[in-house]
């Protein structure tokens, strides 16, 4: 897809980055259980924020969070919390930091269970959601879908994971394809959701 392709959705403007996102990541189905706490874990961030904000910031928070490894990041306590509050690469918000230390115990906590990433799928029945939607006004901010992946999630113990952020995930990880009906993406989306494993 072109640089400047006028049936783009609308929301990631010209930024080269914010393009480049839409285009290749956004929406695209994820089944890999660390990329997918990665992802939540970067959404919490987002709280408060604007997205391109944490993505301008995505490959400093990996590297101050060694590559989003959970097995590491959940024996993490305080001298960690400092240094990160210390890094001026990343979002320095010290509840924010401490709660990705304990949304890593309860990934790994998930993951051994249930396994995370069939955990996070149930809440769309295992397959993509193919939206139809033809103007950004159409779109929800939250889904019951959503407000149960919120409400299981905060039972397992996680925070910064409100129904709207948890749509906004849906969203990034291909749960749901929001992309434009008349987008050039949705199309691609939609093939790799039929590709994908239900």
């Amino acid at each position: 897809m072109s640089s400047d392709h006028p049936d783009r959705c609308a929301w990631c403007g010209t930024d080269p980055l914010y393009v480049a996102y839409h285009d290749t990541d956004w929406g695209v189905p994820e089944r890999d259980p660390r990329a997918l706490w990665e992802k939540l874990v970067l959404d919490g961030f987002q709280a408060g924020l604007s997205w391109i904000t944490i993505l301008r910031k995505r490959e400093a928070f990996r590297a101050a969070f060694q590559g989003f490894q959970p097995e590491i990041i959940a024996t993490w306590g305080e001298a960690e919390i400092a240094r990160l509050l210390a890094d001026p690469g990343i979002v320095r918000h010290r509840g924010k930091i401490a709660s990705t230390i304990r949304s890593a115990q309860n990934y790994l906590r998930i993951e051994k269970r249930d396994g995370f990433s069939p955990f996070l799928w149930h809440f769309v029945g295992g397959t993509p959601v193919q939206n139809q939607f033809r103007s950004m006004a159409e779109v929800p901010t939250q889904t019951p879908a959503s407000t149960a992946m919120s409400k299981a999630l905060k039972a397992e113990g996680f925070n910064f994971c409100g129904p709207v952020i948890t749509y906004a995930f849906m969203q990034a990880v291909g749960m749901v394809n929001d992309h434009m009906i008349t987008c050039p993406a949705h199309a691609r989306v939609a093939g790799l959701a039929r590709a994908a494993p239900g």
